[in-house]
């Protein structure tokens, strides 16, 4: 390529490495595509972890040995997490997104690039150390979360179904009794979608009662899959009594008064100690 100056290759680095974050990069792969030598590579390398590292933009790790090299790591300070979600629950506080039954209206945030990217990449920060070698989420709310998690990782996204696919071979199918519409309710996945000995982090949109990521961890157990984190962008602290307890939530819903329209919901405590 033609000849580039040292601030144009940091900048081509950053990129190739932010497009795949946690994506293992050789120094040899730099070296080859600037012609530059592995020393000079060293020295943009730490320019790039001083910047990242001084503005809160994440960080680059290298992995050393032979099959070493360095990759990008997505992730925040803490303040800057709680100010984001800050900034989604004021969205989500306007009277005009109360549902008739007390219920709140999502949809068109939690489907928006500008707002679930972010949100994603928030969640996979917490648990890169984790390493799940998948995100699991059901249709079809989960799916734009799950996508967005699964790309900050560089991990798959496996979709639990309501109905089973012909198109996806045999599936493995589990009933359960869904909390928040007290009916039972069933979900499939097909065998092909994980392997025995693999380790998931399940996602979803909302959590109530937690009926549905109960029975995706129960589906994890019948594939011999380990669950290393649950995450939900929202749940609700008005259940008597919830299924699952290990959790955490980006934001949670203290309730919704109808009569008032009022909506109280806020960021999570955890946040404060977040990365």
């Amino acid at each position: 390529m033609n000849k580039i100056t040292r601030s144009e290759r940091i900048a081509m680095i950053l990129l190739m490495l932010a497009q795949k974050p946690n994506k293992l990069h050789t120094l040899t792969e730099f070296a080859e595509k600037f012609g530059c030598a592995k020393s000079t590579l060293s020295e943009d390398m730490s320019a790039l972890k001083k910047v990242l590292s001084q503005n809160g933009l994440g960080r680059i790790e290298t992995v050393p040995g032979a099959a070493g090299g360095v990759k990008y790591l997505m992730g925040s300070t803490p303040a800057q997490n709680i100010e984001y979600i800050q900034s989604v629950c004021d969205l989500l506080q306007n009277p005009c997104r109360i549902l008739p039954g007390g219920f709140l209206y999502t949809v068109d945030l939690f489907s928006d690039p500008t707002y679930i990217r972010r949100l994603g990449e928030i969640i996979a920060a917490q648990y890169y150390g984790a390493e799940p070698d998948m995100v699991v989420t059901v249709e079809s709310k989960g799916v734009p979360i799950g996508l967005m998690t699964a790309q900050a990782l560089g991990k798959n996204l496996v979709v639990a179904r309501r109905d089973s696919k012909v198109t996806e071979g045999s599936v493995v199918t589990l009933n359960y009794l869904s909390t928040s519409s007290k009916r039972l309710q069933t979900m499939s996945l097909a065998r092909r979608a994980v392997r025995e000995g693999q380790k998931a982090l399940i996602v979803d949109d909302f959590v109530k009662g937690g009926g549905t990521v109960g029975a995706i961890c129960n589906m994890m157990k019948e594939f011999a899959v380990t669950v290393v984190g649950v995450c939900s962008l929202v749940a609700s602290t008005q259940v008597p009594q919830r299924r699952i307890r290990d959790f955490r939530t980006l934001m949670v819903l203290d309730g919704i008064d109808e009569d008032g329209e009022k909506i109280a919901i806020r960021p999570a405590d955890w946040l404060a100690n977040s990365k």
